[in-house]
């Protein structure tokens, strides 16, 4: 019976190994026979996979499946849809993360790591004290694309939406609603559940303004502390998922 057990255990590990191993794909939707994108297939090509490798597919909506390749030349590539696997790799909840605008480069390694960390949704924010007070098409465009490759190489199956900066004050509460605040003494992890949506918020370099705090307040938004030290504003989100993080999830 131990010997079993064992040999059982071996198994799975491996199966884990192989499926970690594997390479991912994005696709636009998990169909029979899927071409890819020319970024996707040129991957491939420097990859130098054979027809008939077996590869990960997923939709960014969830949906993941195993797939074959098919074909793969100069002119692209295309996978055959295999059996459906199944991602655990979710939070039981959706988590939505609200963050004010930075300069520079920061929000790409915000949005790096809250995909790494399971965010099913990143809204960026104006607000009053905010350094920047709106960013281009093209930067948005970039940091969709960030949350694209990080989706793929932390084997999530979602890919987070990276929405447009709208006002803070006309953010909207699904389920509990946390911002991050110094001076708050409650903590997350003693006010957090998993029956319902969560969304996290976070401030600027300025910190929040108080008719801001008070506005999601109003709404439902409960203020908690992130320690005694003041976080720099690319550091408090991450640290807000870090809690989350720390759940189990």
């Amino acid at each position: 019976r131990m010997d079993l057990d064992v040999a059982r255990s071996k198994q799975r590990a491996a199966q884990q190994r192989s499926a970690v191993a594997m390479h991912r794909v994005k696709v636009s939707a998990l169909v029979r026979v899927m071409p890819l994108s020319i970024g996707e297939s040129q991957h491939l090509r420097v990859l130098r996979l054979g027809i008939g490798t077996e590869v990960r597919v997923f939709d960014g909506q969830g949906g993941e499946a195993s797939a074959t390749l098919v074909r793969l030349d100069e002119g692209g590539a295309m996978l055959e849809l295999g059996e459906a696997v199944v991602n655990d790799r979710e939070t039981p909840q959706p988590v939505t993360l609200g963050v004010a605008l930075l300069k520079g480069d920061k929000l790409s390694d915000v949005v790096r790591a809250a995909t790494e960390l399971g965010v099913s949704t990143v809204q960026l924010l104006q607000t009053r004290h905010a350094d920047v007070q709106g960013i281009g098409d093209q930067k948005l465009l970039r940091l969709r694309r960030i949350a694209a490759e990080a989706s793929k190489q932390s084997r999530r199956a979602v890919t987070p939406e990276v929405l447009a900066p709208i006002v803070l004050t006309h953010l909207t509460l699904n389920g509990q609603g946390f911002l991050a605040h110094p001076g708050s003494t409650e903590r997350l992890t003693d006010t957090l559940h998993w029956e319902t949506p969560v969304t996290l918020v976070s401030g600027p370099e300025g910190g929040f303004a108080d008719a801001e705090v008070a506005a999601l307040t109003a709404l439902g938004f409960t203020a908690i502390t992130l320690g005694p030290r003041i976080l720099r504003a690319e550091t408090a989100p991450l640290a807000l998922l870090g809690a989350l993080a720390a759940t189990g999830v």
